[in-house]
C-alpha cells in the first residue's frame, strides 16, 4: 500500500515554478544535506514498507487506524491546540487594550475637568503680588458698619499647591444689627477682587439683645510670584 501511494505521488504532474535566485541558491546549498538525509531514511523506509506488506489484512487495518489516530493527535497538539491558545491570547490582549483605552479616555476626561477647574480658579485669583486682603476688608467694612464696629482684622497668607498663595483674614465685628450683617456680607461679596466668606458665626451681644457680635473668616486666592 505504501509503495503504491508512493508511485501515485511520483506519477502526479509537478507544476513548473520559477523560483527566485535566492531560493535557488538556498536549494543548491541544502541539496547535499537532503541527499544525505534521503540515503539514511530510504533503508528504514524500505524496511518499514517490507514489514508492512508482510502483515495480515486485519493487522494492516489496525495499523491504518493507529496511523489515523496518531495523525489526529499530532494535528490536535501541533495545529489545533496552538491555534486555540493563540486565539484566546489575542482575545485577552484585545480585552486588555480595550480596558487600557477606556482608562486612558477616563484620564483624559479627568484632565479636561482639572484644566477647566484650574482655568476657573485662575479667573477667581486676585491680581498682583502686592494685594492686601486687610486693606480691602477694612475699606468695605468701614463703609458698611463703620470703623468703630470693627473689633479686629487678623490677616495671614500661605502657599498652596499649584503655584498659588491663599490670603486669609479673621474678622471680628461688635454690636451690629441684622441689617448691618447683611450689608457686611454684601459688601464683601461685591468687592472688586474675588473674596469669599469661608466661615461665619453670629452671637447675641452681651449688653444689647438687639445687637450681635460677628466672627467671620475671609479668603482670597492669588498667584504665588
Amino acid at each position: 500500500m505504501i509503495e503504491r501511494l508512493k508511485q501515485i505521488l511520483e506519477a502526479l504532474p509537478r507544476p513548473k515554478l520559477t523560483l527566485p535566485e535566492s531560493v535557488k541558491r538556498l536549494r543548491s546549498a541544502l541539496e547535499p544535506r537532503v541527499q544525505q538525509l534521503r540515503q539514511k531514511i530510504d533503508p528504514a523506509w524500505a524496511s518499514a514498507s517490507a514489514w508492512y506488506e508482510k502483515r495480515e489484512p486485519r493487522e494492516k487495518i489496525l495499523l491504518q487506524v493507529l496511523g489515523v489516530i496518531v495523525v489526529l493527535l499530532l494535528g490536535y497538539n501541533l495545529i489545533y491546540s496552538p491555534a486555540v491558545s493563540l486565539r484566546a491570547d489575542l482575545a485577552d490582549r484585545v480585552v486588555a487594550r480595550r480596558q487600557d483605552l477606556i482608562a486612558v479616555r477616563g484620564m483624559m476626561r479627568k484632565y479636561d475637568r482639572l484644566q477647566a477647574s484650574l482655568a476657573q480658579s485662575e479667573k477667581r485669583t486676585v491680581p498682583g503680588k502686592n494685594f492686601s486682603l486687610f486693606s480691602a476688608l477694612e475699606q468695605a467694612l468701614t463703609n458698611s458698619v463703620g470703623r468703630e464696629k470693627i473689633g479686629a482684622i487678623s490677616p495671614a497668607d500661605h502657599s498652596v499647591p499649584g503655584g498659588f498663595i491663599q490670603y486669609t483674614a479673621d474678622v471680628k465685628l461688635n454690636a451690629i444689627s441684622l441689617a448691618q450683617i447683611v450689608d457686611t456680607l454684601y459688601s464683601v461679596q461685591t468687592l472688586a477682587v474675588p473674596v469669599t466668606v469661608s466661615n461665619l458665626q453670629i452671637h447675641e451681644h452681651a449688653q444689647d439683645s438687639h445687637s450681635y457680635d460677628v466672627d467671620m473668616s475671609c479668603i482670597a486666592l492669588g498667584r504665588n510670584g
